[in-house]
């Protein structure tokens, strides 16, 4: 039997850490290892290295954004922003948070963000050595499973969208923007949720504002300062952070 995935919550508010533990006690799989304010958390994430971390952003000494650069963001497989600002959000996403709760929410929400949780721990442990942090505790017995269809709204209709058929997905403030079938859609899901949720296999990262589908590429270019541009097979021109190179070359050739 797997042991508890371990949760911190950093938040410099009592009423918002009550509300946290609160919720918490009913998840049977998370064992709530404390309660602090961001100073106590330079020390206890270290020392404790919890699988997942409630962290407010505006607190006293120390935000949550600095508390994450100081302990470095890959010590912590699993962190949830909890916040009253919803301008934070974006800058969230682009540290790779899990999910962005903003305060006051309720046990739906709260719910949601749990199940997103346990799917990037899964994720994390069934990923091959050397690719990503594997001491997330939720192991799952099956494989995980891939988006393999996305409702997009088409007027006032909504249609169902093979993720096979999309070309490549742009980030779009709180939402992302699907290039599919000669069409754009918006959906309400955040870059790193749909990378989560999309097969490695047929989908890469290739900047913080983009993912590509890989059988729609066509060639890597040079662009500027030594970085390097995707061609895809309509002609379109996406940016791809430098060091990106090596990991997309062995992608393409599996």
């Amino acid at each position: 039997m797997p042991r508890k995935i371990r949760a911190l919550v950093v938040d410099d508010e009592p009423i918002a850490r009550r509300t946290l533990r609160l919720l918490l006690a009913e998840e049977s799989e998370v064992e709530l290892i404390g309660e602090c304010g961001s100073v106590e958390a330079l020390e206890i994430i270290p020392r404790e290295r919890p699988d997942l971390l409630f962290l407010d952003v505006q607190m006293p000494e120390v935000d949550g954004f600095q508390l994450l650069e100081r302990v470095g963001i890959e010590t912590v497989p699993a962190v949830v922003f909890v916040t009253a600002w919803d301008r934070h959000a974006r800058k969230a996403f682009d540290v790779d948070a899990v999910d962005f709760l903003l305060k006051p929410f309720d046990d739906e929400r709260f719910a949601a963000a749990m199940r997103r949780v346990r799917l990037a721990l899964s994720q994390q442990a069934s990923a091959p050595a050397g690719t990503g942090d594997a001491r997330s505790p939720a192991e799952q017995a099956e494989p995980p499973r891939y988006l393999r269809r996305l409702l997009i709204r088409v007027g006032d209709r909504l249609t169902v969208l093979d993720v096979n058929d999309v070309d490549w997905i742009e980030a779009a403030d709180y939402y992302a923007s699907l290039h599919a079938r000669g069409g754009t859609h918006l959906v309400r899901q955040t870059m790193a949720d749909l990378e989560r949720s999309l097969d490695p296999a047929r989908f890469f990262r290739l900047h913080r504002s983009s993912i590509v589908n890989l059988d729609r590429i066509r060639q890597m270019v040079p662009h500027v300062k030594g970085e390097y541009a995707v061609v895809l097979h309509d002609g379109t021109t996406l940016r791809m952070s430098r060091g990106r190179l090596e990991e997309l070359q062995g992608r393409l050739s599996r």
